[in-house]
């Protein structure tokens, strides 16, 4: 049995990011480095290559398009990154253009993901349970030791 999921992310930012947003998403993509604001911190989506249990590929992607910036990621991820998970992905919901439907985080031993869903008007994202009832998870992205 293993811990790991499977996390997905495709959205759109603006290209008005300022500077200092941008140098943290890239810090976290493995793009640039220098001093994290905080001592224990390190990049969350900076994985390359054949992934060890999730198969395929992780990616992390961050390029200029028509509607600003584009962001794709894909990682395999521990529930010990949930809590700094939480802090990015709400970070990026508060920021991304995109409405809808800007990801997806799959436990490695289910075989449908719950679904992460950005309001850019409220600045907020919650997950949502494929489930014929479709009900909300109380976390965006889940705390392993509550």
């Amino acid at each position: 049995m293993s811990d790991i999921h499977e996390l997905q992310l495709n959205l759109d930012l603006p290209g008005s990011l300022p500077p200092a947003d941008l140098a943290l998403l890239r810090r976290h993509l493995g793009e640039e480095t220098g001093e994290p604001r905080h001592p224990d911190a390190y990049p969350l989506l900076s994985a390359r290559g054949p992934a060890h249990r999730i198969g395929g590929t992780l990616v992390g992607e961050l390029a200029p398009g028509a509607r600003g910036w584009a962001l794709t990621v894909r990682q395999e991820v521990h529930p010990d990154e949930f809590d700094e998970l939480r802090v990015l992905v709400t970070w990026l919901a508060a920021r991304t253009s995109t409405f809808g439907t800007i990801g997806c985080l799959r436990f490695l031993e289910h075989d449908i993901p719950d679904v992460l869903v950005a309001d850019p008007a409220a600045g907020t994202a919650r997950r949502l349970a494929l489930t014929p009832e479709g009900s909300p998870r109380d976390e965006l992205i889940p705390d392993p030791w509550s």
